[in-house]
């Protein structure tokens, strides 16, 4: 009897759907680290110990201690503190730069799609122009010209950007524009606006926020590389960028003030990476139909 029960149970347990997750374990540790990096950048004045230009150590580029968590600089300015006013131009200005970045060229890759004809090639062509332009080389031309005074940072790196999110956004539009419900509301008459923004927009939503993510990283990067070089946040504020330029004197030593800021970069990047890779398969379109 008991094998009968258990036969006759094993096809419901089967059928049940096994609900998963939203995220894996490596997902979720990428969110951890990039909502520490938000919360730091948010909340870094309040819970810096000390003010970002005190000096409060003779002992310059010393140890890590209880406390001094992370060591002093090379005025010797507690470093934890100067790594949690840091985030927020790090992780701010990125965050802006890239908004701008994938909100412009999703709106022109967009309208590319839609519209085509010459709006299409001219868009495509000035687009594609620019993007064989070195990012890095690009930029200090840019910020050497205009100075580097934060608005300036934030459109200079968002300028930089719009082509590869104007490029994603066109080649995914240009695959959903044939699909068969959008050609239905073409023949009942609906505006390319509608069309934009009701049919096709909701059925890319995911690949988009995937290059949102790799576009933050991007900007995080090359912001760095700016204020490594000189030419991105300016004294006294300074980004994680600037901190390692500012403390390269400690490199022979060893000393945590220039390891911290570049490590702060590095975990940064690697979870924003991780949260991406481990994005749940979201926001797709269901039996053909556009998402409304």
């Amino acid at each position: 009897m008991s094998d009968l029960a258990k036969s006759l149970s094993r096809p419901m347990r089967q059928a049940l759907p096994r609900r998963r997750p939203p995220v894996n374990a490596m997902g979720a540790l990428g969110l951890l680290i990039v909502l520490v990096a938000v919360a730091a950048a948010v909340l870094g004045p309040w819970l810096a110990p000390h003010d970002a230009g005190e000096i409060v150590d003779f002992d310059v580029f010393g140890a890590m201690r209880a406390d001094f968590p992370l060591g002093t600089d090379y005025l010797g300015r507690d470093m934890l503190s100067r790594i949690l006013l840091g985030a927020r131009y790090t992780v701010g200005i990125a965050l802006l730069a890239t908004l701008l970045a994938c909100l412009s060229g999703a709106l022109l890759g967009l309208f590319a799609a839609v519209v085509g004809d010459w709006p299409d090639a001219v868009l495509s062509r000035l687009l594609d122009a620019l993007t064989s332009i070195p990012s890095k080389m690009l930029a200090l031309v840019l910020v050497a010209g205009l100075g580097s005074s934060l608005p300036i940072l934030v459109a200079v790196l968002g300028f930089i950007y719009l082509p590869g999110c104007f490029r994603i956004t066109r080649a995914l539009a240009v695959g959903i524009a044939r699909e068969d419900f959008v050609l239905a509301a073409r023949a009942r008459g609906e505006g390319r606006l509608y069309i934009m923004t009701r049919e096709v927009m909701p059925n890319m939503l995911g690949p988009l926020l995937a290059d949102f993510g790799l576009r933050f990283v991007f900007v995080v990067l090359l912001l760095s590389s700016l204020s490594f070089l000189g030419l991105g946040v300016q004294p006294p504020e300074a980004d994680w960028g600037s901190l390692v330029r500012e403390n390269i004197g400690g490199l022979p030593y060893g000393a945590p003030a220039l390891v911290m800021p570049a490590l702060a970069i590095a975990i940064l990047t690697i979870g924003v990476n991780l949260l991406i890779d481990n994005l749940p398969k979201r926001f797709r379109a269901k039996n053909g139909e556009g998402s409304r």
